[in-house]
């Protein structure tokens, strides 16, 4: 308030004007309707507007996609997201699909599908047929029932399962020829009837002699027959021989065809001055007379009366014996040894030293022992759960001493024991086995250069596999397809045949590995459909592309603790000529080089150029980045075992720098990159599994 002048009063009027006092207030109230707020005709509209935005949001976005069966299916369900169905047309999205089917006299199909973003995909399926029911019958009966080399029953059976298709049938039966049948079996569990007449497997032999009253043996066997008879003799070489007391036996080798018959010229026998039979425990003794061989036991040999005859017996792993006969006149004269085995001593030292002994099959005990054994082949295994097993065969020596040691080796030792170290493909590449185990993947924080895709996480490797010491060269590449060119990258040539092939896609590098396992004939790693891959057979041993965690571990220095950050070790910059970098004479194509180093490659460089790392692979470092197996994602940092990616993605994971890198990100082991494309520093290397899963 300004002050009165002093030739002026003060008016009171004026001053209480210029005074500012509060009075009281009240805001109004509210008004009804004020804001946003929808009327009933928009909200109706919106109601029929959304699912009309919705219908043609999923048409844009929907594949076309036909399901065929073979036969028709009776029903059909489809789970897994939004659908529709139109004229036998189904409308999905992009992603995977549960298909479940079911046509009559068929196994119900249950099965996934993968639709992708191809226009107008069909999908075909075929039903497998319900098994039939076949019964067996043949004549004979009590005959053995083989299904594709499976024995199930004997004649006649009842109704058995047998699956649907051409099947080969086999009907046994001791004394008569088997008999092969291919049969149609309709399935469906429709009942069917296969039968068949065995045809006999023996000749009917006629034998006579002169005097007559022989008895008839069939390789040792008597036939409780005597001449002259017709006797029943299996098919293939024989021998037949005839016994007379007072004459010489007679010995016969015949060669007969099943359902021949044979009539043999009467055989004369000879009146014996003596007779010896020779009988030995075991059979099969040799036998000498006066040091005359005579032929092996049980053996009937015809001698001079009066004559004394020494006879000796001998067979392997038996002490040899020996005896003097002499036979009179008229009279046959039965000689009966049983021979005595020879031992010897075998000393088996096994660990661990709870190990279990078998010899020949049997339990013998604890495997630390002394054993005394025939002098014969000896089979001795050594057992114990958690290890793999060891069997050798060894013949004892009569009066010696011999000695067994054994370690047994663990399960993974054995495995990795029966492996070979190395491999070589149909183009001659090679591969090195790789034991793997655990370890750790990505890249601490505080690693300079890191990236936020190298998430840290434990993974477990259990299975081993093989993984190419070169990467796949450009000649190696054209034998699958010829018209591949990798270009050139600024004047640099990159089409040579031994440099490393760049400028392919995944899906290319992938339809290689495919290429290569139909050339050896190996099970297809590979799924594909219309040139593309679809999918995975991970029990599949053909070849394919490295994991990234067998990447990872083949690339690392398992050796050094902590892990290294560049192959090299944990600083810049590398020694000179250690790989194939972004060096100071490819400043002029590559935007950032590692000072001061020199690699004397501007561009890529044959594969195997520089130094190979402690597995023997080449270019794990440097060269050309490479293709991995794994869909990319930023992984999670939980712990994986033997981990194959994501099952489905956009892009695929690349690891590995190339001639192109030289910063401290891209240079470290544990980089990642990722893509679906080819380009000119990008290539790949061979892997597959050394057993199925």
């Amino acid at each position: 308030m300004a002050a009165p002048r002093n030739n002026e009063a003060a008016d009171p009027i004026r001053e209480a004007a210029d005074v500012i006092r509060p009075i009281g207030y009240q805001p109004p109230a509210a008004e009804s309707g004020t804001g946003f707020h929808l009327s009933r005709w928009q909200i109706g509209l919106g109601v029929i507007l959304l699912p009309v935005l919705i219908s043609v949001w999923f048409l844009f976005t929907a594949q076309s996609v036909r399901l065929e069966f073979s036969p028709p299916a009776d029903a059909v369900e489809i789970s897994g997201g939004l659908r529709f169905e139109l004229g036998g047309i189904h409308l999905l999205r992009e992603g995977q699909y549960r298909v479940r089917a079911s046509a009559a006299g068929h196994e119900p199909l249950d099965t996934v599908v993968v639709v992708d973003e191809r226009p107008n995909q069909v999908h075909r399926f075929a039903f497998v047929r319900l098994p039939g029911l076949v019964t067996f019958e043949s004549t004979p009966a009590e005959a053995t029932v083989l299904v594709d080399g499976t024995v199930v029953g004997q004649t006649p059976t009842s109704a058995i399962e047998v699956a649907a298709g051409e099947r080969i049938i086999r009907f046994e039966k001791s004394r008569y020829q088997a008999t092969d049948l291919t049969a149609t079996v309709t399935g469906m569990r429709v009942p069917e009837t296969v039968s068949t007449t065995l045809r006999p497997d023996w000749a009917d032999v006629t034998i006579s002699s002169q005097p007559a009253g022989a008895e008839i043996l069939i390789d040792d066997v008597s036939t409780a027959k005597t001449t002259p008879a017709t006797v029943e003799v299996l098919s293939g070489e024989r021998e037949i021989r005839l016994k007379l007391p007072g004459h010489r036996g007679h010995r016969q080798r015949i060669l007969v065809a099943a359902e021949e018959q044979v009539t043999l010229p009467r055989v004369t026998l000879q009146q014996a001055d003596g007779l010896l039979n020779i009988v030995t425990q075991p059979r099969g003794a040799g036998v000498t007379l006066n040091g005359q061989f005579q032929g092996e036991t049980p053996l009937e040999v015809a001698v001079r009366s009066g004559t004394r005859y020494r006879i000796q017996l001998f067979k392997a792993g038996y002490e040899a014996a020996e005896q003097s006969v002499t036979v009179q006149s008229g009279q046959a004269a039965d000689v009966n040894v049983t021979l005595q085995r020879q031992m010897g001593d075998i000393v088996v030292t096994a660990e661990p030293a709870e190990a279990q002994l078998y010899v020949n099959g049997t339990l013998a005990g604890d495997a630390n022992r002394t054993l005394r054994l025939p002098t014969t082949a000896q089979r001795l295994e050594i057992r114990l759960d958690g290890y793999a097993g060891y069997s050798t065969e060894i013949t004892p020596r009569n009066g010696l001493t011999q000695e067994v040691r054994v370690r047994l080796l663990t399960l993974a030792e054995a495995r990795l024991a029966a492996l070979k170290p190395r491999t070589r493909t149909a183009q001659n590449q090679e591969l090195v086995l790789v034991k793997p185990g655990p370890f750790t993947m990505g890249a601490s924080r505080r690693q300079p250069g890191r990236r936020a895709n190298e998430t840290l996480r434990e993974v477990q490797m259990q299975r081993f596999f093989y993984i190419g010491t070169h990467e796949v060269t450009n000649g190696q590449f054209r034998a699958f397809a010829t018209g591949h060119d990798s270009g050139e990258f600024q004047g640099q040539d990159l089409n040579k045949d031994d440099l490393p092939v760049v400028n392919l896609s995944w899906n290319d590098a992938a339809l290689y590995c495919n290429w290569l396992s139909g050339q050896e004939q190996l099970p297809l790693f590979y799924q594909t459909e219309f040139g593309k891959v679809t999918g995975i057979n991970a029990q599949a041993t053909g070849y394919r592309l490295p994991t990234e965690a067998e990447w990872a571990w083949s690339a690392r220095q398992e050796a050094a603790e902590p892990p290294l950050v560049f192959a090299w070790g944990g600083n810049l910059p590398p020694p000179d000529r250690f790989g194939n970098f972004a060096d100071r004479s490819a400043a002029h194509l590559v935007g950032r080089i590692i000072f001061g180093y020199n690699d004397n490659h501007i561009a890529s460089a044959p594969p195997g150029t520089f130094t190979a790392n402690r597995l023997g692979l080449y270019d794990m470092a440097g060269n050309v980045a490479e293709w991995t197996n794994d869909f990319y994602e930023i992984p999670g940092a939980e712990a994986t075992v033997d981990p194959l990616g994501p099952p489905q993605g956009e892009y695929r994971v690349i690891r590995g720098s190339s001639w192109m890198h030289g910063t401290i990100t891209d240079l470290r082991i544990s980089f990642r990159d990722y893509g679906a494309d080819g380009r000119q520093d990008l290539g790949f290397r061979l892997a597959r599994f050394a057993e199925p899963n």
